[in-house]
């Protein structure tokens, strides 16, 4: 999605502005001519998030917070206190400051006679999900804000105790690798240079092996620096070919390709979509708009672009399912099932069906992969400890002969 700053005049013939995003120019209007007659300006906003400008946590949200915020709301309402009493308790309740601060600028507005949907997103539009605040919405034109609550609570918690696992299984084999990468480094630069001075004092020629580790602890040694500085550059150009548009786009293609991980963010991007559309149908959304939230949702950005150009062609007459088929972004077993979903009329249960389905196999990926990440790194550790005492040793044994 592309964010567009616009100038454009109203039904009520004022000239209004504002932020809007789209997938390209012609749907960002289509956008804005829903609340205005004629738009005057519509430019790009660059993204000023490069590496120099990150706030760090400005927009982040604690999302354990979020969530039990989300089960408060589902059961204060459902015991009949009115909503704007509701923001008040949890606002008064809660620990942490961003949501501290949002719901006291929300209860504001909820006891003023405004709604809490546009409420929410006028102050949490840089954190909130897109999906809370339509979900909301959806609750609030329907009546069951309570169930609304309750929904995103069941959403959200899922999606934290997945991410949970997942982190907690990266967490182990990221130390042990950064730790071993850590360790190799000190020795190179500063153990194995006290060995080389010794075996240089005896002037013997030394073994194949050990010739190679003093080649590659003088490398080191020398080009530490430059080392550093070359890591540091290629971190600053990933970061910020990855901000442009195309080099977005291609990473994202790239990460649905790579090995082993590639499959595990395919399953991710079918498990966010499935649970992301139960939701938003479950809310009461029409298929066009659930559509457009989830592709917003979609943490792969190729995958989000595909699902976002399914808008036009569902506007077309066409079905999700041979729309997404055409597409091809999504696998064939989820495509099938939201065609059967379609047929039958039951596509959020079907979608709920496949959403636990892809949960599933996404764990299991990911434990699948760790358990063949482990080995690799302690392997690779005893490579090159092996490597380096065995060139000490024979070096040592060498020595020993020649005395």
């Amino acid at each position: 999605m592309v964010t567009y700053k616009y100038t454009a005049v109203s039904h009520s013939g004022e000239k209004v502005s504002g932020v809007i995003e789209g997938f390209n120019e012609l749907d960002a209007v289509d956008r804005i001519k829903k609340s205005c007659d004629i738009v005057l300006k519509l430019t790009e906003v660059k993204d000023k998030e490069g590496f120099l400008n990150v706030e760090l946590d400005a927009n982040k949200m604690n999302k354990k917070a979020f969530t039990v915020m989300c089960s408060q709301f589902a059961i204060i309402l459902r015991a009949g206190i009115p909503i704007a009493r509701a923001v008040q308790l949890i606002a008064d309740k809660t620990t942490d400051k961003k949501l501290h601060k949002l719901l006291k600028k929300v209860g504001e507005d909820v006891e003023a006679g405004r709604s809490l949907a546009s409420s929410f997103a006028e102050h949490g539009e840089k954190f909130l999900p897109i999906t809370f605040i339509e979900t909301i919405r959806a609750g609030e034109e329907t009546g069951n804000v309570d169930r609304s609550f309750e929904t995103m609570y069941q959403h959200y918690d899922k999606q934290t105790k997945m991410a949970a696992k997942v982190k907690s299984a990266l967490a182990y084999p990221a130390f042990v690798l950064v730790l071993a990468v850590v360790v190799v480094i000190v020795l190179m630069v500063k153990v194995v240079p006290v060995f080389t001075q010794i075996f240089d004092s005896y002037g013997a020629q030394l073994p194949l092996m050990t010739r190679m580790l003093i080649g590659i602890s003088n490398f080191f040694s020398k080009n530490i620096l430059w080392i550093v500085i070359v890591a540091v550059v290629l971190a600053i150009a990933y970061k910020l070919y990855g901000n442009t548009e195309s080099g977005r786009l291609k990473l994202a293609q790239l990460a649905l390709k790579i090995p082993v991980f590639g499959n595990i963010n395919q399953l991710n991007g079918a498990s966010q979509f499935s649970n992301t559309m139960t939701t938003m149908l479950g809310a009461g959304l029409p298929m066009t708009r659930a559509i457009s939230i989830t592709a917003k949702t979609l943490s792969n950005y190729h995958l989000s672009q595909e699902i976002g150009k399914l808008t036009g062609k569902l506007e077309e007459g066409h079905s999700l399912g041979s729309s997404m088929r055409e597409s091809g972004c999504m696998p064939d077993i989820l495509t099938d099932m939201v065609a059967v979903g379609e047929e039958t009329g039951e596509m959020e249960e079907t979608l709920d069906t496949i959403a636990r389905y892809y949960d599933t196999e996404l764990e299991m990926a990911v434990d699948s992969a760790m358990k063949k990440l482990e080995p690799t790194v302690l392997i690779f550790i005893a490579g090159v400890g092996g490597f380096i005492v065995i060139a000490v040793y024979l070096a040592m044994f060498q020595m020993y002969a020649a005395m």
